[in-house]
């Protein structure tokens, strides 16, 4: 619960979701929709294309009368107009067009309703960024076995950065580290390093960029938060009436 209420306030109160009914884009393995669901939500509706969505089923069989599944894309997402909230947290940034997926959570929100993304940053984390993207160039072509024994030793390398953040100020991403990664298990630590070598396609945004992600497709009342200053989260409210 401490990483949905680090992601989604100050912007929304995680006791705003009392009641509320939800659409997740991007489920994968229900992690976040379990927190939905703790947090109060009255419904989740989950939206998974990749193969995950069959453990989603099974992560989520306990909850069957909360939750709605679908093996759909973002865009696919139902236009009834009668969702409170929709999110998505750590997905848009490996779409390379994500546009419709914006303009169809606007669609499916009432009046009212609102977005919540989460997205890398472009600021703060430039050195990091490079260091990935280079990695990128070889980890996108490598099979499973040989990305997974690399990020295995940078596991290794995050273990002695996590220490030296715990006591040295002023390092790169001190906070996020200290705070974020440094309260993950190991084996979380590991899917994270895993993750970012292994998409073909990730984009950072800058504030005005994460921004116009939701504006220009209809929401208004933009607001950003700069998130333990590596990435942002934006909230955009769907209108009383849409243009």
């Amino acid at each position: 619960m401490g990483i949905l209420k680090g992601t989604l306030e100050p912007l929304f109160r995680l006791e705003d979701l009392e009641g509320k009914r939800v659409a997740e884009i991007g489920s994968g393995t229900g992690r976040i929709v379990k927190m939905l669901l703790q947090a109060g939500a009255k419904e989740v509706t989950a939206i998974e294309p990749s193969a995950a969505f069959e453990v989603l089923k099974r992560n989520l069989s306990d909850d069957a009368d909360r939750v709605v599944l679908l093996n759909k894309a973002g865009h696919e997402i139902p236009a009834e107009g009668a969702y409170d909230l929709v999110v998505s947290i750590g997905v848009i940034h490996h779409i390379p067009d994500p546009d419709p997926v914006i303009a169809a959570s606007l669609d499916a929100l009432r009046p009212g309703g609102k977005m919540i993304v989460w997205l890398y940053g472009k600021e703060g984390s430039g050195v990091i960024v490079t260091g990935i993207r280079a990695l990128r160039v070889l980890t996108t072509r490598l099979p499973h076995f040989l990305v997974a024994a690399l990020a295995h030793v940078l596991l290794l390398a995050l273990d002695l950065y996590i220490l030296a953040c715990r006591l040295m100020p002023g390092l790169p991403l001190r906070d996020y580290v200290k705070n974020v990664l440094g309260r993950f298990s190991r084996s979380k630590r590991y899917l994270v390093i895993y993750d970012q070598l292994r998409p073909a396609y990730a984009k950072y945004y800058c504030e005005a960029e994460a921004r116009a992600l939701l504006e220009l497709n209809g929401f208004a009342d933009i607001q950003t938060h700069f998130r333990y200053g590596y990435s942002w989260t934006v909230v955009g409210t769907r209108p009383a009436k849409v243009a």
